[in-house]
């Protein structure tokens, strides 16, 4: 894991990854940032703000990524449709059977390449085979599956079987309800990479599990930050 370099920065390290937390687990603007900052003293800019996500956020993602457990080989693919500076656009997302989002990609088409862009991906950057691969029953995933040669693990199937992937989609449909829409394809590409795996370490389901054991999980998942925002 790479410590984080927070030099030539006015303000200190503390306040600066606050600010970075406070806008990727939080359905927030950057003006609401600098609102909950200056409630507390801190006077700064909602610009300074997007300054320090863009350049921490990812940084704070790959050593979140690192420390992550490895995810199940039982994925669950889905795509949905977006508008991004006018244009229709697709996010294809997948998932684990745990809800851990294993990746997002931003593409022009929901075709058979656009598939495999996806699952070639999964497979270079997860390390595992999967087990099953479950997705609806778009033809372009059987195309790719075929194509990569996990047709015996595909399992197509409705929405009540895609039931994971298709509730994940509802964080990113309120972040692009906040953002007032995406405004391209890169700037989305950028953000959903980086709230991915601040979503997956802070994603506790606090539904399904007893108070004392939500206050570990919680209290497991900022040590998790702290070491992933370690100044270098």
């Amino acid at each position: 894991m790479k410590p984080i370099s927070f030099k030539r920065h006015r303000f200190p390290a503390d306040v600066i990854r606050h600010a970075v937390w406070l806008y990727y687990r939080f359905t927030l603007s950057f003006r609401d940032v600098e609102e909950l900052l200056a409630q507390r003293g801190i006077e700064v800019s909602y610009e300074t703000v997007r300054c320090w996500t863009l350049k921490f956020g990812p940084q704070i993602a790959a050593n979140l990524r690192r420390r992550r457990c490895s995810p199940t080989g039982r994925w669950r693919l889905d795509e949905m449709y977006v508008r991004i500076g006018g244009q229709k656009m697709w996010l294809w997302r997948a998932v684990d059977d745990e809800g851990e989002v294993l990746d997002v990609l931003v593409q022009k088409r929901r075709n058979k390449h656009a598939a495999l862009k996806l699952l070639r991906k999964l497979l270079k950057n997860q390390g595992i085979h999967p087990e099953t691969i479950t997705t609806d029953k778009l033809p372009s995933y059987g195309a790719a599956v075929r194509d990569l040669g996990l047709k015996a693990v595909h399992r197509p199937g409705g929405m009540r079987e895609n039931n994971r992937v298709e509730n994940s989609h509802l964080a990113i449909r309120r972040r692009e309800r906040k953002q007032q829409k995406f405004k391209s394809q890169g700037s989305a590409q950028r953000f959903l990479a980086t709230h991915g795996p601040i979503y997956n370490t802070f994603n506790l389901d606090p539904h399904l599990i007893r108070r004392p054991t939500l206050r570990q999980f919680r209290a497991e998942a900022h040590r998790t930050w702290d070491a992933a925002t370690a100044a270098a």
